[in-house]
Parts: structure tokens; C-alpha cells; sequence
């Protein structure tokens, strides 16, 4: 027999795609993302952001409030218990429909990464939903390429350890990409810069226009623009609980920040600004509850400590990419 060795490095895009949604993968083990960390929809934070976003269905006049990525379900489940009977609500994940969630929501698997699924049948009536897509650009994978000592962006390829190397320049699309939303400096890029491409994302992006006519679109997750772009990149891991180095694996989350300006949304803000646009505030309720209502100062107290987690440092940074499809 011919003795076999380990796998030849192959591009981040590839590896990592499988990493998160192959057979094996991160994101259809049974823990699910709650069980490795906490997001703006999980837990008694997620009973705020729930609120915000019946509050922002109501302000628009949608009916049917979509949640793509949504893991196990968990802000689905804040919306039902305070959505009127009348809103439809709807998930869109890799795994099959989770134990125990309200009846109310409609499942739908998804292949993952930039696919979605089949165009019809999402929702009765997709002109008037409400599409939020909470931390899933940054777990859309995409081609990471790194300036080698001539300032030359090479595709970066990844073994199974994590091990990088340099692969063939970039060419054609990507490097376009590159050019126009991660621009070289005066000096060209200099020697180890790394450049996320997002053009997956993008595309990802514009897919969800397309499927919900005249629906809104509000994608929320770390991001930063041309003028704040990460010279060393930002791709990590995560696992049970703390950062750890980026192993296609299936053994750690992949993440890396989205390029929100080049997605082709209507309006980019922070998450502070835009919860604060929905009434979500962390500011204190006033003493004199404490005297003439003390338990109900004490629920005060603890959702406004919530909603400044939700718009403190951290969070409250997030980008909110918003858009009406179809545009123009």
C-alpha cells in the first residue's frame, strides 16, 4: 500500500466553510453557539433586543419577523412570549427544528455559509418581513489573502492544524475587491498585512434583499469600514467561552469582521445608536422606585443593566446594515 500523508493545505474559504457546516461541524453539534458564548441574543440581554425588534416590526408595519442564523432559536423564543398573535415568526439554521421551541415558529434548515434556502416558501407574505441577521456575515466564509515581503496579496491556504501558507496572487474579482475596499497604503501593503475578502459576504447580503420584496433588511455583527480596517485582519476562534487560534477543526467557532461598507446598505450604524432610536436605554430607574416599589425597582435595575450591555463598549459597537429590498 502507498503510505498516505496529511491533507494538502487548501484555501481559509474552503477549510473553513467545512470547519463550521460540513458533517461534522461546529455549528450542527448539539450544544449549539450558547453552549461556547453569549450573543446579543441569548439570555436576559435577549429579552431586550426581543423587544426592539417587535418594537421596530410595529414602527414599519411588518407582520412576519425572519431570523437567519438564529442557532437554537433563542430570540425567537424572547419574541413569542411578547409578539402580538398576529406576527409571524420565522428561523433559519443549519440543524433541524430544535425540541421545545414555540409552535408559533416556522423552521427552515439552511446549507450554511452563503446559502440560504429554496426562494419560495420562507414566508406567506415576504414583502412585510422583518429580516435580522444577528452574527452571521462574520461566519459567512471568505477568501483571507496576505502581502508576502513584495507587498504581493497571496491567497492564503490552511492546513488542518491551522498551519498557513501562501498560495497563487490574487487575481480577477478578488483582487478588484481588495483594490477598491481594502485599499493598499502610500507604500503599497506591507509585508504580513492580511486582507479578508468580502465579496462572500456581499453576496450573501444581497441575496436577502432578493427574496424579500420591500421588506427590511438589519444585519448586526462586529464591523469596521475602510477607514478602520484591521491591518493584521481580525479572523479567531472561539470554544467554550474564550478566544482561541483559528483551526479549521470543527472544534471552534470561525469568525472574522464584516466589511459593512461594502455590502450595499442603505444605512450603517452602531447598535447603540440604533437601540437607542428604539427606545432601548441602560440608564437607571429613578431611586424613588426603590422606595414605593422595590421589586419592581429591582426588575428595573437589572433590564437596565442589560439594555448597557447591549449599547455599552463591546456590543453597542456592533454595526447595524440596514436596507429595503428591492432598492432603487
Amino acid at each position: 500500500m502507498t503510505p498516505t500523508g496529511p491533507p494538502p493545505p487548501r484555501p481559509w474559504r474552503e477549510a473553513w466553510h467545512d470547519a463550521l457546516y460540513g458533517p461534522a461541524g461546529f455549528y450542527r453539534e448539539s450544544l449549539g453557539p450558547a453552549g461556547h458564548f453569549t450573543t446579543s441574543s441569548h439570555g436576559p440581554a435577549g429579552e431586550v433586543l426581543a423587544e426592539a425588534m417587535v418594537r421596530l416590526a410595529e414602527r414599519e408595519g411588518l407582520t412576519t419577523i425572519v431570523d437567519v442564523g438564529c442557532g437554537r432559536g433563542e430570540l425567537l423564543s424572547a419574541i413569542a412570549r411578547i409578539a402580538p398573535d398576529t406576527t409571524r415568526l420565522v428561523g433559519v439554521d443549519v440543524v433541524e427544528r430544535p425540541e421545545g421551541l414555540d409552535d408559533r415558529v416556522r423552521w427552515h434548515r439552511s446549507p450554511g455559509g452563503t446559502g440560504l434556502p429554496e426562494a419560495t416558501g420562507w414566508v406567506d407574505d415576504p414583502a412585510r418581513a422583518l429580516v435580522i441577521a444577528n452574527e452571521w456575515l462574520d461566519v459567512v466564509p471568505c477568501t483571507i489573502a496576505r502581502a508576502g515581503a513584495d507587498g504581493i496579496l497571496r491567497e492564503l491556504l490552511v492546513d488542518e492544524d491551522g498551519t498557513e501558507s501562501h498560495g497563487a496572487p490574487l487575481t480577477g474579482e478578488d483582487l478588484d475587491w481588495a483594490r477598491r475596499w481594502w485599499p493598499a497604503g502610500r507604500d503599497g501593503y506591507p509585508p504580513g498585512a492580511r486582507v479578508e475578502i468580502g465579496r462572500s459576504r456581499d453576496a450573501a447580503f444581497a441575496a436577502l434583499l432578493a427574496r424579500f420584496p420591500r421588506g427590511l433588511i438589519v444585519v448586526m455583527d462586529y464591523g469596521h469600514s475602510r477607514a478602520t480596517r484591521p491591518e493584521g485582519g481580525s479572523l479567531t476562534g472561539y470554544a467554550n467561552g474564550v478566544q482561541c487560534p483559528p483551526v479549521p477543526d470543527g472544534r471552534c467557532d470561525l469568525t472574522a469582521h464584516v466589511a459593512t461598507d461594502s455590502l450595499g446598505a442603505d444605512s450603517v450604524t452602531t447598535q447603540r445608536a440604533a437601540l437607542r432610536d428604539l427606545g432601548v436605554s441602560g440608564a437607571r430607574p429613578p431611586i424613588e422606585l426603590a422606595r414605593t416599589d422595590p421589586a419592581g425597582y429591582l426588575r428595573a435595575l437589572a433590564r437596565a443593566s442589560y439594555a448597557a450591555s447591549l449599547t455599552g463598549p463591546g456590543l453597542g459597537d456592533f454595526h447595524w446594515a440596514m436596507a429595503r429590498a428591492p432598492r432603487g
